[in-house]
């Protein structure tokens, strides 16, 4: 496993690189990427102004039971964002691609293994569970709740973040609302391949202006950063410019390379962890 140290940059990972792909169980594989940098970049360097997790869904899950079957399963992984470390993406395709010829005693023992590996590259520890092919009819569709900013009709012509556009009618009562956008588009720091997602924003405070805040979601659109990243970028400016007394940001992206990532960030413990439902274009 690569070491999780402040060397380990986007542009030294296989991200947008050639890469053979190992089918027996390789943990070096994964690549850790350390969440400070881009952290300082919107001024968390100390204490973090929120809580909360990334929610990998793995769907691309096999390996062989000790008689040699091929099994297959979708995997969660729960990666709490107090880690030092994000994965790469690749890397944990990669990695999950590795136990494709590689013999395991039971679904528990692949849980085990990948919950060892991951909360080590990661420096915290993770949830990771399975779901059998048995009990994929389980599975459910959901999508995120909230008035829907997308309905709204207005003219846009600029496609980086502006925080300066957000704002809220401080002159009145609180609200509490919940908004919600699928016009989430931001691309990979790395390659720059599209990221599509919808962002749902639950809050209690003074009333944001909810055109400026459509608009500076879309600003995204020609933006090159991670999933989690894009989502602390989106709390840290609402927070900055909005000044909500209570917080969560949470997205839902739809799947690359099998897998999708979903981050949630919250700054109070009511902020209704969310559920981890698929939605249509996942």
């Amino acid at each position: 496993m690569t070491d999780a140290t402040s060397t380990n940059s986007p542009e030294q990972s296989l991200l947008g690189k050639a890469a053979t792909y190992k089918a027996e169980y390789d943990a070096s594989l994964l690549f850790p990427i350390p969440r400070a940098e881009k952290r300082a970049e919107i001024g968390v360097v100390t204490n973090l102004p929120f809580f909360g997790v990334d929610i990998w869904n793995a769907y691309e899950v096999s390996w062989l039971n000790q008689r040699g079957k091929p099994q297959v399963a979708i995997a969660t992984v729960t990666v709490p964002a107090e880690s030092a470390n994000i994965i790469e993406s690749k890397s944990f395709k990669l990695y999950l691609n590795s136990f494709n010829q590689t013999r395991l005693a039971s679904p528990e023992a692949l849980t085990d293994v990948l919950k060892k590996d991951l909360s080590a590259a990661v420096g915290a520890s993770v949830h990771v569970s399975l779901c059998l092919s048995e009990n994929f009819s389980q599975l459910k569709m959901q999508e995120l709740e909230g008035r829907l900013l997308d309905r709204l009709d207005i003219e846009v012509d600029a496609y980086t973040p502006n925080p300066a556009l957000l704002s809220a009618n401080h002159d009145e009562a609180p609200v509490e609302e919940t908004l919600l956008s699928h016009l989430l588009k931001s691309n990979c720091l790395v390659t720059g391949q599209p990221d599509w997602g919808s962002v749902q924003i639950r809050y209690v405070g003074s009333q944001i202006d909810q055109e400026s805040l459509l608009r500076y979601l879309i600003g995204f659109r020609n933006h090159n950063e991670f999933h989690e990243q894009c989502v602390e970028r989106i709390f840290v400016d609402i927070m900055q410019h909005c000044k909500p007394q209570k917080l969560a940001v949470y997205a839902r992206y739809t799947r690359r390379g099998g897998l999708d990532i979903n981050p949630w960030r919250s700054n109070f413990s009511t902020g209704q962890k969310p559920d981890n439902s698929r939605n249509a274009r996942q």
